[in-house]
């Protein structure tokens, strides 16, 4: 056994430079540091990140979720083996009592449940990503395979993301015509730097939003779609065959009153109306995967995109989904969204994050995992989209080390394990 010997929680500060929590849970050898991200355009009915809301850190401090850390959940779970994993989710879930972790916060308890897995696969002196897989397979006996994931990379940020004028949220690009997970990455920093290239030439600003995408004032989404089609074929490569566009549309940002207003092109529309739209830009542009693309509560309207364009192109469901199995089987029901985005934050624990990836496993549901907007330098998303064998990872673009981390810890992962698959097939 490898009995957990000390907890202890601190703040540190998230890549927005805003208080996130770091947990530290440690053996008699062995100790491993977990940090929990942060989301802006968030679902409503994401587990509760707790805050302070005092004048510290603009309201934002993180020390109620602490101290929760450093009193209730440390006196809770030390002694305990940190390979049970599950128990251990469990005994954080019941202790906070609630459907949402208001009680103790989703921050809190995710930041335990993260440092007790990177810790057992220390004790067991295997990799993360390794250990990942091992413990999903046990405990739901399973036989899924390791994978490299193909990357989803943003480059032109809208939305909550940026302060611009661009109502879609993230313009990513697929390299799904790549061999390998290090000639994706080269492709899409070729991409990044031929567009900045680009923008600086029609005097565009190259300030980033949160994501590391560019943040121009732009007069359409078609504008931003122009923009890396170009940049695409500047570095000689094909697009719709080498490399795709995918959109996170964050529609429930600009939902009210019914209809689907954009601001910037100073139109709105109905649930129908934006499916139209939204089949537009797919038969002009190579567009693979649309992420919320109608709002969370938008049944209808979820069902119209599913039907128009769910044969067509990857939709992703994010805030409809919060990584929850109940959410999840809902939209299964539906028959709404053929994707789901799987962020632990939304859920709170490791044991809820794989429940969830399971059932979308079990139902033909394409996973991709996914970061939030406010990032650290952690890295566990990378390791649980190998150990998982999760389709794709959706990280930011390839550039600011909260997003270039994930990246660089999936080349390392890719350089020592050559046996590994890359989910580049998913696409062809």
């Amino acid at each position: 056994m490898s009995k957990i010997k000390s907890i202890q929680a601190i703040q540190v500060l998230d890549s927005r430079g805003y208080p996130t929590v770091a947990c530290k849970v440690a053996t008699e050898a062995h100790s491993a540091i977990s940090m929990v991200p942060s989301g802006a355009s968030t679902g409503s009915k994401e587990a509760l990140e707790l805050r302070d809301n005092n004048n510290e850190y603009c309201g934002k401090g993180v020390a109620k979720a602490v101290d929760n850390i450093n009193s209730k959940i440390k006196n809770a779970i030390i002694g305990m083996d940190c390979s049970q994993q599950f128990k251990i989710d469990d005994i954080l879930i019941e202790l906070d009592g609630t459907t949402t972790k208001s009680e103790l916060g989703a921050n809190s308890i995710l930041a335990v449940s993260i440092a007790v897995m990177k810790l057992a696969a220390k004790t067991k002196h295997i990799e993360l990503f390794q250990y990942v897989n091992d413990l999903f397979n046990i405990n739901f006996s399973s036989e899924i395979q390791m994978s490299l994931p193909v990357p989803m990379l943003n480059i032109i940020n809208g939305g909550e993301h940026a302060n611009n004028n661009i109502d879609i949220q993230e313009f990513m690009i697929i390299p799904n015509g790549a061999e390998s997970f290090s000639e994706s990455i080269r492709w899409s920093v070729e991409i990044y730097q031929a567009l900045k290239t680009n923008l600086k030439v029609l005097s565009y600003p190259t300030t980033v939003g949160d994501e590391g995408g560019f943040a121009p004032n732009l007069n359409s989404n078609q504008e931003a779609l122009d923009h890396i089609m170009r940049a695409i074929e500047d570095v000689t490569l094909k697009p719709g065959v080498d490399v795709s566009i995918a959109l996170d549309c964050a529609a429930s940002e600009f939902y009210s009153d019914g209809m689907y207003k954009l601001k910037a092109e100073k139109k709105s529309y109905s649930s129908t109306e934006f499916t139209s739209y939204l089949t537009s830009l797919v038969k002009s542009y190579p567009i693979l995967s649309i992420e919320d693309g109608m709002d969370e509560n938008d049944l209808k309207g979820w069902k119209f995109l599913t039907k128009e364009l769910g044969q067509k192109c990857q939709l992703v469901g994010d805030d409809l989904f919060v990584t929850n199995v109940n959410e999840l089987k809902e939209g299964i029901e539906n028959n709404v969204a053929n994707s789901i985005l799987i962020k632990f934050n939304q859920v709170g624990t490791i044991k809820e994050t794989f429940e969830t990836f399971l059932l979308a496993k079990n139902n033909n549901i394409k996973t991709i995992i996914s970061h939030r907007s406010g990032e650290t330098e952690d890295t566990t998303i990378s390791d649980i989209s190998v150990g998982l064998c999760a389709e794709q990872i959706k990280t930011g673009a390839p550039a600011r080390s909260d997003r270039t981390s994930k990246y660089n810890r999936l080349l390392f992962i890719e350089s020592e394990n050559q046996s590994l698959d890359y989910a580049n097939k998913i696409f062809n």
